[in-house]
């Protein structure tokens, strides 16, 4: 049945709140999706969702045995939000850089497993700002990398931290740290038991491998190329999984796979053929809006007096 065609109240508090629930629900694909992400029931977010309609007057999506669908007046009110949801953000921005003391919201975006680095500056860069401006808010969204740009991009993420390569318009980045990333095997793989020296290039090109569906850059790209790959994973906790099941070879960064390596579970291939470098960077929105809460981050994360 048709919603009512009237024009919608004039925007409140709870319109903020309600577009905010549209939002995750249309970026999870669904309500189930999106209960984690809101911390709130299904029934909860259908609810908040057939409220919003009604103060729109519009129908935004379907949901029922055929999935979850956005309609041609979603779309277009989910662009509406991302912009209105950005320009908030941006005053925010602005009430903050205000203040001659620090408060307010830090959201950074992180591509997933760079915990285990040696050199986290990132930990440490937040343990200072928590100890300079206990008042800051911090949340992390680990996603993959072209959500991260979009979300510094639309204002949801003041900073993310990606691998480089080709950025979208309107980002500015500097560099950050490298990662090294060797071919690693797991136990019980025909590989596993081998001297070094009895592994061949041949017997690593001829065997099953597992590679991430992420954006892949020069060495990376041409070491996968070499592989027989029969699996892919959205993440290196996916290509991790299935190299430890011993049927897969997959390339993973040395810092993460360390745990395993300690334990004896899984070793490296031709380590010094079979081993690449990603570059990674802090991302942020150029011409962003002074924000002193991110200039005070950015500060830390690349000493003090060299943010960008």
């Amino acid at each position: 049945m048709p919603l009512p065609s009237r024009p919608p109240p004039p925007l409140s508090d709870i319109d903020i709140r309600l577009l905010k629930v549209f939002r995750t629900v249309a970026e999870c694909g669904g309500f189930s999706a999106a209960e984690v992400e809101l911390n709130i029931g299904r029934a909860a977010i259908s609810l908040h969702m057939a409220d919003l309609e009604r103060r729109l007057g519009l129908r935004l999506c379907r949901r029922g045995r055929a999935g979850f669908l956005l309609t041609d007046e979603g779309k277009r009110v989910l662009d509406a939000t991302l912009r209105l949801l950005a320009a908030l953000e941006s005053f925010r921005a602005e009430i903050n850089a205000l203040h001659s003391s620090l408060r307010g919201d830090l959201a950074i975006g992180i591509t997933d497993n760079l915990v285990t680095l040696p050199r986290m500056r990132v930990t440490d860069a937040l343990r200072a700002l928590k100890h300079r401006a206990p008042e800051v808010r911090v949340s992390i969204r680990m996603i993959p990398p072209n959500e991260i740009e979009r979300g510094v991009l639309d204002g949801r993420l003041q900073v993310g931290v990606v691998p480089r390569g080709r950025r979208l318009p309107g980002l500015s980045e500097v560099a950050l740290y490298d990662e090294d990333s060797r071919l690693f095997c797991g136990e019980g793989h025909p590989l596993f038991a081998l001297p070094e020296a009895a592994v061949s290039a041949a017997q690593v090109a001829a065997a099953d491998a597992v590679a991430p569906t992420l954006e892949r850059h020069g060495a990376a790209e041409t070491l996968h190329r070499g592989l027989k790959v029969t699996a892919t994973a959205t993440d290196r906790e996916g290509v991790a999984f299935l190299v430890l099941t011993g049927c897969y070879l997959g390339f993973l960064p040395t810092h993460y796979a360390r745990q395993w390596v300690e334990r004896g579970v899984m070793r490296a291939l031709l380590p010094q053929t079979h081993h690449y470098s990603v570059e990674f960077v802090a991302i942020t929105r150029k011409g962003g809006h002074p924000n002193l809460v991110l200039e005070t981050f950015l500060g830390l994360l690349f000493g003090e007096g060299s943010a960008p």
